[in-house]
């Protein structure tokens, strides 16, 4: 197949197809973006109009050009028309991501081919890139701390509530309660730490091989960076020749204009990619905090009914605590989140507690 000529028909439905989706979005919007989809379907049309010669060079009948949208993309608009244009951006750009290699083996393709192909889907993010949707906590916490102290206090009050109260139910000496709490703290404390840490890491890895590709680009293709820049600026809402001014400003500093495009066109602050050491601390800490909780009546002599019913008081206080700030941070309510993190805690205490009793009873 790589040798059949017949395969440039695959890559003229394609181009001719996206020439048109793009025209029929820019009777969606107005001004800048307007233009913007505009310039993406004639570069369509100039990729159709190579692969036409090419068709016509290797004397393969050329079809007729479609006059209609096809379903997905006729379903694409009517969503861009009823809900505007953001409700349809992830959607063109992962499109537009998935088919960026498509030239990159083809040697018959143009040279500026495979180029052209990455820029669409880069526009499409440039675009994105002015919607503010983002968590209230990634918004002000880049490195996953306040995230990771948050969780971890949640989980490390429900499964060592639940692992305390599955032993309480077992009724063995208060010792071994006290044992099993300190153990369960200290392993899910590590663990919670191990996990937060490779987590972040392999994110921060992730951001910097962005940054890197990125950097690359600009070492090699300033002018397309500069043009990306300026398509950024107009999308945000600038005039043409401001957008322009901006962006040839920002290109003549390497180093800014490498932070610049980092920032806009993916999202990233590169001196704020986050820390894995300090996510995993504050993971280990925030967990140690959380078990700690429903240990305290054993850690301090309490012991037989009196501290079944003290350790869940105080986890379940805790709960109610815990639960009400991941909604106040979630923006899901804070009497919802907390109503429903002391309903899956109690729960889960009470399942290992009636298990531990039937363990117990069997045992004994």
């Amino acid at each position: 197949m790589k040798n059949d000529p017949r395969r440039f028909l695959n890559y003229l439905a394609a181009e001719r197809n996206a020439s048109l989706l793009y025209r029929a979005l820019a009777q969606t919007v107005s001004g800048d973006k307007r233009d913007a989809f505009l310039e993406l379907a004639d570069i369509e049309d100039k990729h159709a109009a190579h692969w036409i010669e090419k068709l016509t060079e290797y004397g393969v009948d050329i079809p007729a050009a479609p006059t209609s949208l096809d379903t997905d993309d006729a379903a694409l608009v009517a969503r861009a028309k009823a809900m505007g244009l953001d409700a349809v951006l992830d959607d063109l750009e992962e499109a537009e991501g998935a088919d960026a290699g498509m030239y990159d083996d083809e040697p018959e393709a143009l040279t500026s081919m495979p180029s052209d192909e990455r820029e669409h889907a880069k526009r499409f993010r440039g675009m994105r890139s002015t919607k503010n949707n983002a968590e209230p906590w990634h918004r002000t916490d880049r490195s996953g701390a306040v995230r990771a102290a948050v969780f971890g206090v949640s989980d490390g009050l429900v499964s060592n509530t639940a692992l305390v109260m599955g032993f309480a139910g077992a009724n063995p000496g208060s010792q071994t309660i006290l044992f099993a709490g300190l153990a369960g703290l200290l392993a899910g404390a590590f663990s919670m730490a191990a996990g937060e840490y490779v987590s972040v890491a392999s994110q921060r890895d992730l951001y910097q091989r962005e940054i890197h590709k990125e950097a690359e680009e600009l070492a090699t293709n300033p002018e397309e960076e500069q043009k990306e820049l300026e398509l950024i600026y107009r999308a945000k809402g600038l005039d043409r020749d401001t957008a322009a001014r901006t962006a040839a400003q920002i290109m003549r500093d390497p180093k800014v204009a490498l932070e610049t495009l980092a920032r806009e066109e993916l999202g990233l602050n590169p001196d704020e990619l986050g820390s894995p050491t300090k996510a995993a601390v504050s993971s280990f800490v925030a967990f140690a905090l959380g078990a700690i909780v429903v240990v305290l009546p054993y850690l301090f002599g309490v012991s037989g009914s009196a501290a079944v019913l003290v350790a869940i008081t105080l986890a379940g206080t805790a709960m109610l605590l815990v639960g009400g700030i991941v909604g106040y941070l979630s923006g899901r309510g804070v009497i919802f989140s907390a109503m429903r993190q002391i309903g899956w805690g109690a729960g889960a205490a009470a399942v290992t507690y009636l298990v531990g009793m039937v363990i117990g009873i069997n045992m004994g």
